[in-house]
């Protein structure tokens, strides 16, 4: 590929969630990168009609690279790759360690094939990537050794582009810390996930051998008592599948609430079930913030992302009521006011507070782009 091809790119790029996925577009033209169009889906039509619908929406008349996000990557994966069917083979083999994910992402990758031709590169980054070099003392499971190196048991971590996203707006902030400073940021989605960084490297994250892992979620439930799921499975008579499902689909916040996954609604409800449900969500989150507290030994910013950490003010209110002792103090008004990147810590805050919008198809593009270049 020459080139001039090269910085003429349009790249695609496909982020599949548990729930929806988002398609933008770029292009290159000399040293910048600009995006054309995005929109967000429901990930559970067609992606051969979803993608034709946004091809000829936005007058894609040329696509040269196709990059998705892929959730797991397991220890294979620690770097971005050209999709080919061994790759394919893998994201499927790692597909029960993900289950809401993988299998979707394997569907729009599929799905792209017959829409640009197997002709057309695609490239896929996984989110497991960014923690590939954990300590090992949080990477590390108390079971027997020969368990884990039989079956590659680790904590791998997940929404490792949202968490880089993160750390890199919150660092072109600060341009006079070089590669210093210490942030602790929460992905708060229909997933969610909290992460410790230091020096742009990752410390410890919440989410473990699967997204399950951590933090209260919409469906999931997050950290449990292992002796309650073989528990469960005893006294319901439950196969891994249901116990599955159970964890993943029908627990958090719809399964506290027993009404309803999105934290918005069940704001608005006085119901004593739907405000436990959100008060158990929040105060999962700020035990983890304390954690990692202790874990980076203080910290420069908490960055809030994701959906939900976005654009729920109440929520980030709730996650930091009672942090003074260590310095951080939200200011009220920039909280319900923050819109797109913000600080809504007060002034005499020892630890800023950010709401940072994670730009995920940023990362994605670029990291096509080096992917591709390096095969000139």
């Amino acid at each position: 590929m020459r080139s001039d091809q090269v910085f003429a790119m349009k790249i695609l790029t496909v982020n599949t969630g548990s729930s929806s996925v988002r398609l933008s577009a770029f292009v290159r033209h000399a040293e910048k990168l600009t995006e054309l169009a995005s929109v967000r889906e429901d990930s559970g039509g067609k992606p051969e009609d979803t993608l034709q619908e946004f091809v000829q929406t936005h007058k894609l008349a040329k696509v040269n690279v196709v990059v998705h996000r892929v959730v797991h990557g397991g220890r294979r994966f620690i770097s971005p790759c050209l999709i080919d069917r061994d790759v394919e083979r893998e994201i499927e083999r790692l597909a029960p360690l993900a289950p809401l994910h993988n299998p979707v992402a394997l569907k729009w990758i599929c799905g792209a094939s017959g829409v640009f031709g197997a002709h057309t590169p695609q490239v896929a980054v996984f989110d497991t990537a960014f923690f590939t070099h954990l300590p090992t003392v949080a990477q590390t499971y108390a079971i027997p050794h020969e368990l884990t190196e039989k079956y590659a048991l680790r904590r791998y971590g997940f929404h490792g582009l949202a968490h880089q996203a993160m750390w890199q707006a919150w660092r072109d902030q600060h341009p006079d810390l070089l590669q210093n400073g210490k942030i602790i940021s929460m992905q708060l989605g229909a997933g969610c996930s909290i992460t410790a960084t230091d020096k742009g490297l990752p410390r410890d994250t919440s989410m473990g051998f699967s997204p399950l892992e951590g933090l209260m979620m919409a469906t999931r439930s997050g950290d449990l008592d292992p002796g309650l799921m073989t528990f469960l499975q005893r006294q319901e008579s439950l196969t891994p599948e249901e116990m599955d499902r159970l964890l993943n689909e029908q627990s958090g916040l719809s399964g506290v609430s027993g009404i309803s996954a999105d934290i918005r609604k069940l704001l608005k409800s006085e119901d004593e079930r739907k405000r436990l449900a959100i008060d158990l969500y929040c105060y999962r989150a700020r035990k983890y913030l304390g954690a990692y507290l202790a874990v980076l030994g203080g910290t420069n910013a908490v960055v809030f992302g994701g959906g939900v950490g976005e654009n729920v003010p109440v929520v980030r209110e709730k996650i930091l009521a009672g942090m003074e002792w260590c310095g951080i103090h939200l200011d009220a008004k920039k909280n319900s006011d923050a819109s797109g990147m913000s600080c809504i810590s007060s002034e005499t805050s020892k630890v800023e507070v950010w709401v940072v919008p994670v730009n995920e198809a940023a990362i994605l593009a670029q990291e096509a782009e080096a992917v591709i270049s390096s095969r000139r």
